[in-house]
């Protein structure tokens, strides 16, 4: 699985990418077959409150899986998002298994 964390007016800690590629590794346990994953990380008006705004786009044979939040932190935002993943996942796995 290949992992591109994009930055957007600011340069992100390897602490943050650390962070980010450890999340994201457990999208893997739902499903083996995710060839890329692209994060996006943008300061929106720097300076105020919910300013961080996390994308991830999750790419699988068959499907494009996208969520997006704006939060305090980015480390909120990549929990929040990849929660949502693992529930788009897991419905993505029932339709499937429901064929």
């Amino acid at each position: 699985m290949e992992i591109k964390v994009k930055a957007i007016h600011f340069n992100a800690t390897d602490k943050l990418q650390d962070f980010i590629e450890k999340k994201v590794a457990k999208l893997e346990k739902l499903e083996e077959n995710i060839t890329k994953v692209e994060v996006t990380l943008n300061v929106v008006k720097p300076e105020s409150a919910n300013n961080k705004e996390t994308a991830i786009h999750l790419f699988v044979p068959g499907a494009e899986l996208h969520a997006e939040k704006t939060c305090d932190t980015f480390e909120e935002g990549v929990d929040l998002c990849v929660d949502i993943l693992k529930r788009q996942l897991e419905k993505q796995k029932e339709k499937k298994s429901g064929k």
